[in-house]
């Protein structure tokens, strides 16, 4: 019995970029590769793979004797027919760009893909391994079946039932590829947006395990031997971000008043239990994440002579937050006291988890936001589409090319070179407020071994999870 915070805005692998839906799915999809424990991609439902030495050629030999939940075997036509759906338009996939380079998927037969690019893209690997990469059967697709109410894969649980507001279930799939996985009979998602109702049955034992504890419940079960708490920091962004197109905030000033004005390192510790500050759109423990933090530093008075100087008076700003993630309702809410110390008029929304998705990620429809971005397996993921009007609607041409470059580069020298550009100017620009990266604390029963989070994806992992 796990808590989740919300309703996953679909159960369509495709058609979304909610981290929620990711974190269900991933138990009902298998993707070609996958990031192992430390975030190397290793092989899943590709036994191996080669790249030409120009990049543009990617074969794949498929693992034999899988078995979709619907009983078809999986073929090189199923790997073929879920990529060009995430390719076609109709589909309306958010992650439908990171697959723009291939050119043609061959399928010389059924146990061999060979996937042809119109131009290298490095980050491909890293998009095959992510939630949305997922496999879906070629014979449902073609018949339009509904898989945003009924998902069907090759995974280690197979679908059960969703009942809106109250639960998700999954039972065991025995002919799983992977011998003598998943240990678990049974999952069963509880849907429990408030935090106290989580915690109140993870004391009582009636919830195995949750995500999130919220720092200032720790308390309650440092006595209870019953429990578990494990701190790792975490693959998120955490960020306050702007909608650069909206007046005052399309004047560089005022985003950098913003951030002078907030106190980053007391939102980490007092609404997200800790962490690391961070200074760019990169999580502090990438590869590729450089410093910055140096260029806004905590600040009232030069926020204050900032505001003074764009004529920033009494103008109304609202912060918008998804409710049912109540440590960016308690971080936007340090956010707005901070921003009043330095004369800005602010005001909290709560809007539930699919309205935030839809009017504030994907419509743009609001001035400042609190969320958490979740990391990618590649910095492609996270940087492609910024700098173009992409959700905090900065536009910024060098950025957005050098973006495009490097995702055409595979050696890793020239790639970080690139991207530091990317980041120190994202860094000096400002679109979001980078409050950092957050330490996550997953509460379980004392009974719950090997429960996994895959790195940088943070989406949960039940195939090695027992009850002792």
């Amino acid at each position: 019995m796990f808590g989740l915070s919300g309703n996953p805005d679909t159960l369509d692998p495709q058609k979304t970029a909610g981290t929620l839906t990711f974190q269900v799915v991933k138990s009902f999809y298998d993707t070609l590769v996958e990031p192992n424990t430390d975030g190397t991609i290793v092989p899943a439902l590709a036994e191996s793979w080669t790249v030409s030495p120009d990049g543009l050629i990617w074969t794949f030999k498929l693992r034999r004797n899988v078995v979709f939940h619907n009983g078809q075997p999986f073929t090189s036509k199923d790997v073929r027919a879920s990529l060009e759906r995430i390719k076609d338009e109709a589909t309306a996939s958010p992650k439908r760009s990171e697959f723009a380079a291939i050119k043609e998927i061959r399928t010389p037969d059924a146990a061999t893909v060979v996937i042809v690019l119109s131009q290298p893209y490095a980050p491909l690997l890293a998009s095959l391994a992510s939630g949305w990469g997922a496999i879906l059967p070629s014979g449902l697709i073609a018949s339009g079946h509904n898989f945003g109410a009924e998902p069907v894969g090759t995974g280690p649980f197979k679908f059960e039932k969703w009942i809106r507001d109250n639960k998700i279930t999954m039972v065991r799939n025995d002919t799983y590829w992977m011998k003598g996985l998943p240990k678990l009979a049974k999952v069963e998602f509880q849907i429990i947006p408030e935090r106290a109702v989580q915690v109140q049955g993870l004391s009582a034992g009636v919830i195995d395990a949750v995500e999130f504890i919220d720092p200032e419940d720790l308390p309650l079960f440092s006595s209870n031997p019953k429990v578990s708490i494990k701190r790792d920091l975490t693959s998120l962004i955490m960020v306050m971000a702007m909608n650069c197109s909206r007046e005052p905030l399309n004047d560089l000033r005022v985003r950098q008043a913003v951030n002078y004005a907030i106190d980053k390192q007391v939102v980490l510790d007092v609404a997200y239990g800790g962490g690391k500050v961070g200074s760019t759109f990169l999580d502090t423990g990438n590869a590729y994440y450089t410093d910055f933090s140096y260029l806004y530093p905590y600040n009232p008075d030069k926020a204050r002579q900032l505001l003074k100087a764009a004529g920033v008076d009494t103008r109304e700003f609202t912060i918008t937050v998804p409710q049912n993630y109540p440590l960016h309702v308690k971080a936007a809410e340090l956010i707005q006291q901070m921003l009043e110390k330095v004369g800005m008029h602010v005001k909290l929304q709560l809007v539930d988890w699919s309205t935030w998705l839809s009017s504030v990620y994907n419509g743009g429809n609001y001035d400042f936001t609190v969320i958490g971005h979740t990391g990618k397996l590649d910095p492609d993921g996270t940087l492609a589409g910024y700098g173009t009007g992409k959700y905090v609607k900065w536009i910024n041409a060098t950025a957005a090319q050098k973006i495009k470059e490097a995702a055409a580069i595979s050696d890793f020298a020239a790639r970080k070179k690139l991207y530091t550009e990317v980041l120190e100017i994202m860094a000096k620009e400002v679109p979001f407020v980078y409050l950092g990266t957050s330490y996550r604390y997953v509460g379980t029963r004392s009974n719950v071994v090997d429960f996994r989070m895959t790195p940088n994806l943070d989406t949960f992992d039940f195939r090695w999870t027992e009850l002792k």
